[in-house]
């Protein structure tokens, strides 16, 4: 199984924002010469949103989905002086340090279930990726899917392990199932959730996990308000996610009774 490799990169321009995210994301050029989508540390959800997005994204790679490469950007404080609009000037100087970014995949189209394809085996791994991390955020409306080259890819897994915003009551989620999976976008698609489910169980495993898990910034755990520490923070979403895991089956029949 391949070691995940991250890549640390600079941001040296701010191209331009993108409004349709609630977050304020960006499209930003990095030292390395390509273009990324620069989720701030500084929005709405913080760096929870970052880690969600992270852990989400690589264990969607790690299940071969098509996923952006995720990096991680180094903002600077030059960047909040020469911007004129203040909301997001806050933004940049809210985000000073590490942020994440998604390669930016030039003319790619919103994932559409009107009108878009997507084969049954591939919306199967993404009905139960969401189911094991959680992610509230692959509806009808706010697809957070891509399609470029004619395959579908993930983007904006940040909705996801959502106990994270709550510390002293996560154990509560550990005996959870998703029943949200009934909202899911590609859930009418998912014909194929048990073959899905093999194929996962084959490509991850608590090595990976806990692989993907270790590779979060130290800095990205550290909140003011939590009175957890990094390394139980970790514990505790290698926790999660192997329970989950675990249970996979449990997820296919929820996900199949919902269809």
């Amino acid at each position: 199984m391949s070691k995940i490799d991250i890549r640390t990169v600079n941001v040296t321009q701010y191209v331009q924002p993108l409004r349709e995210g609630g977050s304020l994301p960006a499209i930003v050029k990095a030292d390395d010469g390509f273009l990324y989508v620069l989720k701030f540390r500084g929005a709405g959800q913080g760096k929870k949103a970052l880690i969600a997005e992270f852990i989400g994204g690589e264990i969607a790679r790690a299940i071969n989905l098509k996923v952006p490469e995720l990096v991680f950007m180094n903002l600077d404080d030059s960047f909040s002086k020469t911007e004129p609009d203040e909301e997001i000037q806050d933004l940049l100087k809210f985000s000073v340090g590490l942020n994440l970014g998604l390669h930016f995949l030039s003319e790619a189209i919103t994932y559409d279930p009107l009108v878009s394809t997507v084969d049954a085996l591939t919306a199967s791994k993404v009905v139960l990726l969401d189911s094991i991390i959680s992610n509230i955020d692959r509806t009808a409306k706010n697809t957070n899917l891509l399609h470029w080259h004619k395959e579908l890819w993930i983007i904006d897994n940040g909705a996801s392990f959502y106990f994270h915003h709550d510390w002293k009551n996560w154990e509560n989620h550990l005996t959870r199932t998703f029943p949200l999976v009934k909202d899911h976008v590609l859930l009418q698609n998912a014909t194929k959730l048990n073959e899905a489910s093999k194929e996962i169980q084959q490509l991850l495993n608590r090595d990976k996990i806990a692989e993907i898990v270790s590779n979060i910034p130290e800095d990205w755990l550290l909140s003011e308000a939590d009175t957890m520490t990094a390394t139980e923070m970790r514990d505790a979403y290698i926790k999660f996610i192997n329970t989950r895991f675990a249970k996979i089956d449990v997820l296919v029949k929820e996900a199949e009774d919902a269809r």
